[in-house]
C-alpha cells in the first residue's frame, strides 16, 4: 500500500504545492476553477480532524499531570465514600479502565445523555490549543522550528522504551504476535481500507497539509528525493514504534495470562487438597487434564469457577478497543519498576507526537485561507488566533460526558470516506484532465528531469484503480454493515457494550461523510453558474451595443 498509494501520491501533492505556490484551494483553482472545491474539501476534512484531534492531547496532559504522584492513580481502585472498600464500578472493571472512563472522561451511559463539561478536561483542552497557537503564531517560520523538536525527541523516548521493552518478561510474545500474519484478516477488504486510511493519515495525504508546506519550498527544491526519503522514514518509524508497542503489550498480556494461571492453580490446589508445590503455572493445563480424567464429576462442578486462560486472547485484547494508548499502555506502565518515570516519558512523547500532527492539521486550514484577499491583509498573529479560538469553542463538546462518543464518531466517519474520495479526484485530475505530459513538463521545469515510468504508471493506472476499489468496498461495507454502532460504557457491568447510534447520530454521520466531499460538485456547479451568468450578461451587452450602433 505504501508503494502503490503512499509514495506516488505524496510525490504528486508535493509537486502541485511547489509548482503552484499556493494552498490547497488556490492550487486546485489554478489548475481549473471548477476544482476549487477539491481544496475546500481538504480544508473541511482538516477542520474536522483539528476539532477532535486536540482532545487526545488534552487527555495526554491529564495523564501527564497525574503521573507526578507517589502512586499512579490508575494503579489501584479508589476507596468508596464510606471508606469500606473500593468503588464498585472500579472493581467490576479494572483500575486503568475506571481512571480513563470515570476520572478522565466522566463518561455518560450513552451518546444521548450529554451531561456537563468536565472542568479538568476543558482546562487541558484549553492548554492544548494555547500551545498549538504559540507554535503557529508567526506562521510557517515558527512552525518549522517547532517541528525539529517534535519530530526528533520522540525517537529518543522510543529508543529508551525499546531497550526497556525488550528486557521485560514476555516481550517476545508481543513481538511474535505482531509479525505473525493472519490470513483471514488479509483477505478482508476492511483491512486494506484501514491500511490505506492509515497511510493517508500517516503521510498527510488528502488533507492539503503537504500542498501547504510544499508551497513554501524553493522552486527548484528536489521534492522527489524528499517524497521517497520521508515516506520510507515514516514507515520505518511506524514499524520501529510498533515493535516497541507490541513488546510492552507482550509484557502486559503475559502478566495477565500468568496471573490467570496462578488463580487457576490456587483453585485446583484448594479444591483437590493437593500439595502446594505439586502444581505450577507451567503444568496447570497438564493437571487440568489429569484431574478431569480422575475426578470427572467433581471437576464438572468446578468448571464454572475456572477461567479460560489464553495468551493469544490476551494479546488480541491488547491491540484492540477504545482508549488503546490510555488503557492498555497505562496498565503495562503501572506494572513496571519506576512506573512514574515511564509514565512521564510516555505521555511527553505522546504529547509531542500529537502536537506535531496538529501543526500539519492547522497549517492545512490556515494556508489555503490566507490565499484569499480578504484574509491576506490580517496579521498572522490575529488570524491564526481566530482560527484556534473557533476550533477551541467548537471542540468543547468533546469535553462533555458524552464527548468520547462524539470523538469516536468523528474518528470513524469524519475523514475515511473523504480522504479516499479527495485523493482519487486528485490523481484522476492530474492524470487525465491536467494531463500527464503537462505535469511531466512542470516537474522537469522544477527538477531538471522528468519523472520515470514508475511514477507515470502509478498515477495513470495503478493508484486510481486501487482507490476506486477501496472506495467501492468502503461503501459496500457501510451498506451491508447495518446500523452503525459505538461502544457505550456500562458502569454496572464495568465494560463497554456495543450500542446502535440513535437517529440524530445517524443523521450526523451522514452529514460528516457528505459535507466535505459535496464541496467538489457544489463548487463546480457554482463556477459553472457564475460563468454562464457572466456569458449571458456579456451577450446582452453586445446586443445592446449593436442596437445602439
Amino acid at each position: 500500500m505504501l508503494f502503490l498509494e503512499g509514495v506516488p501520491l505524496f510525490y504528486l501533492e508535493l509537486a502541485i504545492g511547489q509548482k503552484m505556490r499556493l494552498g490547497s484551494i488556490g492550487a486546485w483553482t489554478a489548475i481549473s476553477p471548477y476544482l476549487g472545491g477539491l481544496g475546500l474539501a481538504s480544508v473541511v476534512t482538516s477542520l474536522y480532524l483539528c476539532l477532535y484531534y486536540n482532545i487526545i492531547n488534552a487527555w495526554s496532559f491529564w495523564y501527564l499531570f497525574h503521573s507526578f504522584q507517589p502512586v499512579l492513580p490508575w494503579a489501584a481502585c479508589p476507596v468508596n465514600s464510606n471508606r469500606t472498600g473500593p468503588i464498585e464500578e472500579c472493581e467490576r472493571a479494572t483500575p486503568t479502565q475506571y481512571f480513563f472512563y470515570r476520572e478522565t472522561l466522566n463518561i455518560s451511559p450513552s451518546i444521548q445523555e450529554n451531561g456537563s463539561i468536565h472542568t479538568g478536561q476543558a482546562l487541558c483542552f484549553l492548554l492544548a490549543w494555547l500551545i498549538t497557537y504559540l507554535f503557529i503564531v508567526r506562521g510557517v517560520k515558527s512552525t518549522g522550528k517547532v517541528v525539529y523538536f517534535t519530530a526528533t525527541f520522540p525517537y529518543v523516548v522510543l529508543f529508551i522504551y525499546l531497550i526497556r521493552g525488550i528486557t521485560l518478561h514476555g516481550a517476545i510474545n508481543g513481538v511474535k504476535y505482531m509479525f505473525t500474519p493472519k490470513m483471514e484478516e488479509l483477505s478482508n477488504p476492511t483491512t486494506w481500507i484501514n491500511a490505506a486510511t492509515q497511510i493517508f493519515f500517516s503521510l498527510g495525504l488528502g488533507f492539503g497539509s503537504l500542498i501547504a508546506f510544499a508551497s513554501y519550498n524553493q522552486y527548484h527544491n528536489n521534492f522527489e528525493h524528499q517524497a521517497i526519503i520521508v515516506s520510507l522514514i515514516n514507515s520505518g518509524t511506524s514499524i520501529f514504534s510498533s515493535v516497541v508497542t507490541f513488546a510492552i503489550y507482550g509484557f502486559k498480556a503475559t502478566l495477565n495470562y500468568e496471573n490467570c494461571l496462578e488463580r487457576t492453580r490456587i483453585v485446583l490446589l484448594n479444591t483437590f487438597s493437593l500439595a502446594e508445590d505439586s502444581i505450577t503455572i507451567d503444568n496447570v493445563f497438564e493437571w487440568i487434564g489429569k484431574l478431569n480424567k480422575t475426578y470427572p464429576e467433581q471437576f464438572a462442578e468446578l468448571s464454572c469457577k475456572l477461567e479460560d486462560c489464553n495468551l493469544e486472547s490476551e494479546l488480541s485484547t491488547a491491540v484492540e478497543g477504545t482508549g488503546l494508548a490510555f488503557i492498555v499502555y497505562s496498565e503495562a506502565i503501572k506494572n513496571m519498576p519506576l512506573s512514574q518515570l515511564w509514565s512521564v516519558l510516555y505521555f511527553v512523547m505522546l504529547l509531542l507526537l500529537g502536537m506535531g500532527s496538529m501543526l500539519g492539521n492547522i497549517t492545512a486550514i490556515i494556508t489555503p485561507l490566507r490565499d484569499f484577499k480578504v484574509v491576506s491583509c490580517i496579521s498572522d498573529e490575529l488570524f491564526n488566533g481566530v482560527v484556534c479560538l473557533v476550533c477551541l469553542l467548537l471542540g468543547l463538546g468533546f469535553t462533555t460526558s458524552s464527548g468520547n462518543y462524539w470523538f469516536t464518531m468523528f474518528n470513524d466517519y469524519g475523514a475515511t470516506f473523504s480522504l479516499l474520495f479527495i485523493v482519487l479526484i486528485e490523481v484522476i485530475t492530474v492524470s487525465y484532465f491536467y494531463g500527464i505530459k503537462r505535469f511531466d513538463k512542470d516537474i522537469e521545469d522544477m527538477l531538471g528531469h522528468r519523472p520515470n515510468w514508475f511514477w507515470k504508471i502509478m498515477w495513470a493506472g495503478v493508484s486510481p484503480l486501487l482507490l476506486i476499489g477501496l472506495l467501492l468496498f468502503y461503501v459496500i461495507n457501510i451498506i451491508q454493515g447495518g446500523t452503525p454502532t459505538y461502544q457505550a460504557w456500562n458502569k454496572d457491568l464495568g465494560k463497554s457494550e456495543q450500542t446502535e447510534y440513535p437517529l440524530f447520530g445517524l443523521a450526523f454521520i451522514g452529514l460528516l461523510s457528505v459535507s466535505s466531499v459535496s464541496c467538489v460538485p457544489l463548487t463546480a456547479l457554482y463556477v459553472f453558474w457564475q460563468r454562464r451568468k457572466h456569458a449571458q450578461r456579456h451577450k446582452q451587452q453586445c446586443t445592446v451595443n449593436t442596437v445602439a450602433a
